[in-house]
């Protein structure tokens, strides 16, 4: 008996596939864009794409200074830190089988911010062209993996359950020691809460540069481990009948995560909700599995942290908000909208990865 295949796969492909291709022009064009309105002076978008073609000049226009030494660095930043967000916050989703999981849920944050704090209180922000701050940050949330690690261990095993409560302790902890970092150091509490709140200004070439390497790195490592994370996200008992181990998968997606997540915050400081909203939005366009979700994740998440940088410099004439105040306020009723709009939960479940994509 001759068995025909149903069309229906093709259709759903072929609409996924328009989906990444829209939603990828989509973040091409926010960042032409933002390129082009900065906080002040106006640059036409022909201008934007004459000054990308020409490239740095040696005796520089106006336009071009601004276009290559302050907006260029500044668009990237948005798109590598929304990207990393989002697709770590989609990865620590299906490790805690948890849709309100994100990147910050195990005290990843709160360690990076130790780390960035103690750099600005002790004037070691501006060592190695910048990057003292950064790499302090990624030390410090590295440190806090570990310690939740430790702490999130029964007999040995990783335990989803003692992780997030470890992370929960470890987080209140660290943010008291910061307020005594704070107040013993007299710092200028403004700079530090203006970071620690998310400031995409000032971004230089080689905090770039870090991110690109980290944050493609991370990316690729954390799309290998999708399919291992689909079964993970159905239930342990899944994974370990599929033959996979669930702690040494969960060790590797924390480990990745947070070493993405820390370089996100040493560069640019807390940014919220992005980790929360992005994957979201990506199951209700491709559904649940991480082979797709968790790039489509990245995508969204680089178009929303544009968004709202774009408001954060234009909302307020002769100011600019926080980055990361603008994504909580826009992040809050976004995600109550796809809560709503998902109904039961059917598109932020973890326990319906189509099986005929898993095979």
């Amino acid at each position: 008996m001759r068995v025909v295949s149903s069309p229906a796969p093709i259709s759903k492909r072929v609409r996924n596939q328009r989906s990444w291709w829209g939603l990828g022009l989509g973040v091409l064009f926010l960042m032409l864009v933002h390129l082009g309105v900065g906080s002040s002076m106006w640059i036409p978008p022909l201008d934007v794409l004459r000054e990308l073609i020409s490239g740095q000049s040696l005796e520089p226009s106006v336009s071009n200074v601004i276009v290559w030494e302050l907006r260029l660095p500044r668009a990237l930043a948005c798109v590598l830190v929304g990207a990393i967000l989002g697709m770590t916050g989609a990865a620590f989703q299906a490790v805690f089988r948890n849709p309100l999981a994100e990147p910050y849920v195990i005290g990843v944050s709160s360690g990076a911010a130790v780390g960035g704090v103690l750099a600005i209180v002790a004037g070691l922000s501006g060592l190695m062209a910048g990057l003292g701050g950064m790499l302090l940050s990624m030390a410090g949330g590295l440190v806090s993996l570990f310690l939740v690690l430790a702490w999130g261990r029964v007999r040995g095993v990783l335990v989803a359950s003692r992780l997030l409560l470890a992370g929960v302790m470890l987080g209140l902890l660290l943010s008291s020691v910061m307020t005594v970092l704070l107040l013993a150091s007299g710092a200028d509490s403004n700079r530090v809460l203006r970071w620690l709140l998310g400031a995409m200004t000032p971004i230089f070439w080689e905090r770039i540069a870090i991110l690109s390497i980290v944050g493609f790195g991370g990316a690729i490592l954390l799309v290998r481990e999708s399919r291992r994370l689909n079964a993970l996200a159905m239930s342990e008992d899944a994974a370990t009948s599929l033959g996979l181990e669930p702690p040494q998968v969960m060790r590797r997606v924390l480990i990745i995560g947070t070493l993405l997540t820390a370089t996100a915050v040493g560069a640019v400081g807390i940014i919220g909700f992005l980790g929360l909203v992005a994957p979201h939005a990506a199951r209700l366009v491709v559904g649940p599995d991480l082979r797709r979700a968790m790039p489509l994740s990245g995508i969204l998440g680089a178009g929303l942290l544009l968004i709202a940088d774009l408001l954060a410099q234009r909302a307020l004439p002769g100011t600019e908000l926080p980055v990361g105040a603008v994504t909580a306020l826009l992040g809050a009723p976004i995600l109550l909208g796809l809560l709503r709009k998902s109904g039961t939960g059917s598109s932020t479940s973890f326990d319906k990865v189509d099986r005929a994509d898993r095979r």
